[in-house]
């Protein structure tokens, strides 16, 4: 399940774009162990007049935010949020300490899949 919504600034291309989502699935797998065919990551491209970040107009940042089904551990979290922090750094260039991510734990009955079920009644 989990599902990614990343935020960038405009400006990059469509390889490093292309990178970017690669990189951040392949991170969800390794870090979480989550079947690649769960995996959503929706890309979303901010214009820098629209960001501040420490009192500056458009300093350069990208924002993750996750839904996750409720169970992970606290240390499966840390790995997830370096995996993807790297993952950013490795495909645009956008250093870790520009990275935030926010996780969001949900529960079986908060969360639809494929056929329009709930993760639940799926037996997640």
């Amino acid at each position: 399940m989990p599902m990614l919504n990343v935020q960038i600034m405009q400006g990059y291309n469509s390889a490093q774009k292309t990178d970017l989502l690669k990189k951040l699935t392949q991170s969800v797998v390794d870090s979480v162990s989550a079947p690649l065919s769960s995996v959503r990551v929706v890309l979303q491209e901010i214009a820098p007049e629209n960001v501040i970040v420490a009192g500056e107009i458009g300093h350069e940042m990208v924002m993750i935010t996750v839904g996750l089904i409720h169970g992970r551990t606290d240390e499966l979290k840390s790995a997830l949020i370096a995996a993807m922090a790297s993952a950013v750094e490795a495909s645009i260039g956008v250093t870790s300490q520009n990275v935030r991510s926010i996780l969001f734990d949900l529960p079986t009955t908060d969360v639809g899949v494929a056929g329009g079920r709930t993760a639940k009644a799926a037996g997640r």
